[in-house]
């Protein structure tokens, strides 16, 4: 079980996913007491700035597990029912029978049938995640784009259903979590970012993160660069963007030290309860946006390691960057990681992403990262 930290092979992985074809990468990997903190390759590739490891980095969906343990805080104060149909709060975002038939519990962990919005809300992605059909015009389109959230959920609620409410087999999808972002703001009379900021973000005592007050990241950050499968080439700087599109479901900004931080006090049980730490990682079959079937609890999923115990964490991307944080369930070991390209693998004729190279140094990354 015990793999100290390799410095030397953490730099080498590093390194090798940078001249696999990352412009740049950082992370942070814990183990007890020690802690190695780790960059390679570039911020900027037309000034050559170097990223390092204490930039501030859209963090994506990894958003979900503080949105879902400010749902779980609530639910520990009796506001919120974890198995109360989210028509009873919110019935004219989920009216009628819908409404009576997903509980808070479904939007959690996406079972609830709802549809993903984006591809509404993206017109140019409407094959997303099939992509045959897609082009990244609508990403430069809506760059600065004020979305209404209750517009986007709409366009989520009306889309034809992906399953039943509570089906074994849930699907992945962001209109779950601008729903719980709206039932928040209910339950505690102030908006979901004002709330998961004083009482997850400040409670575990987290410096560098924080919702974007606009379309621009405070603070040292690297670029963001979208290659959209090779049809954007060279990838394109997406870094200043209005996250108005995912809200309180994938737009906070974050450090690989604050993510780590915040998975070690929400695991040992500081942020919610034990028991609701519990009801957390209690998993669920679950489509990813990327066609994969994930387990998946109340905003955490799991990631099993050779003997090494399981961790939990999340993973997310937004228009040119992805995140991945995973802490063993012990607390004990702990990895996170940003990149600032996505979307790297180019399409075949059936529209299947082809491998690359930066998968298998990023995969290799990662043992080294998490499994020593």
């Amino acid at each position: 079980m015990e793999n100290p930290l390799d410095r030397a092979a953490l730099d080498a992985a590093m390194e090798a996913v940078h001249h696999a074809g990352m412009p740049g990468l950082f992370a942070e990997v814990r183990d007890g007491d020690q802690v190695w903190r780790g960059a390679a390759g570039v911020a900027d590739v037309a000034t050559n700035c170097p990223v390092t490891a204490d930039m501030r980095h859209r963090v994506g969906s990894v958003t979900k597990t503080f949105t879902a343990a400010a749902v779980l805080q609530q639910a520990e104060t009796g506001r919120i029912g974890l198995d109360t149909p989210i028509g009873r709060y919110l019935p004219k975002l989920v009216p009628g029978e819908r409404g009576a038939a997903i509980t808070v519990r479904m939007l959690l962990n996406h079972t609830s049938g709802l549809a993903e919005y984006l591809p509404y809300a993206y017109p140019s992605l409407k094959a997303y995640p099939a992509l045959a059909d897609t082009g990244p015009q609508s990403l430069d389109d809506h760059r600065l784009t004020r979305f209404d959230p209750t517009e986007l959920i709409e366009m989520g609620v009306t889309a034809p259903a992906v399953g039943t409410p509570g089906g074994t087999l849930g699907v992945y999808s962001n209109t779950n979590y601008l729903l719980l972002a709206h039932l928040l703001e209910q339950a505690t009379g102030t908006t979901a970012e004002q709330y998961i900021t004083r009482n997850v973000i400040e409670r575990a005592g987290l410096r560098a993160t924080g919702f974007p007050a606009g379309p621009d990241v405070d603070g040292p950050h690297s670029q963001l660069y979208e290659a959209w499968f090779g049809m954007i080439d060279p990838p394109r700087d997406y870094s200043v963007y209005d996250m108005s599109w995912v809200g309180p479901s994938a737009s906070l900004i974050s450090t690989v030290s604050d993510l780590n931080r915040f998975y070690r006090m929400l695991l040992s049980g500081n942020i919610v309860s034990p028991s609701s730490l519990a009801q957390m990682r209690r998993t669920v079959r679950v489509i990813s946006q990327e066609g994969t079937t994930i387990d998946y609890g109340l905003g955490l999923h799991p990631m099993e390691g050779p003997g090494q115990g399981t961790f939990w964490g999340h993973g997310g991307t937004v228009w040119g960057g992805g995140t991945l944080a995973m802490t063993r369930a012990d607390g004990k070991r702990q990895m996170a990681m940003a990149v600032n390209m996505q979307r790297w693998n180019r399409l075949d004729s059936s529209s299947r992403p082809q491998p690359h190279p930066i998968d298998d140094a990023l995969a290799a990354l990662l043992r080294v990262a998490m499994y020593g």
